[in-house]
């Protein structure tokens, strides 16, 4: 992520998926935030808004790597926008 500040929308945040064998994920995606939950009590997958589908399994910390086009897709997105 290059040193850069996350923003998350309302209705939108990043998730971690792509295993690196270890407990840290390779890169984190941007889902929306309602379905968070759900999966991490269900086990169901989220799809992120670049299309991938993963369960979720991890929250991001800061200077977390972010999928390029998850973070493409979200900044073209318009703030409080529940799309």
């Amino acid at each position: 992520m290059d040193d850069m500040a996350t923003q998350v929308l309302p209705d939108t945040r990043p998730q971690g998926t792509d295993g690196t064998g270890t407990d840290e994920p390779k890169m984190f995606h941007y889902v929306k935030k309602n379905k968070i939950a759900e999966s991490a009590v269900l086990g169901n997958l989220v799809q992120a808004l670049c299309g991938e589908t993963f369960p979720v399994t991890r929250s991001p910390k800061p200077g977390s790597p972010v999928c390029p086009d998850c973070k493409k897709i979200f900044e073209g997105l318009r703030p409080g926008g529940d799309d």
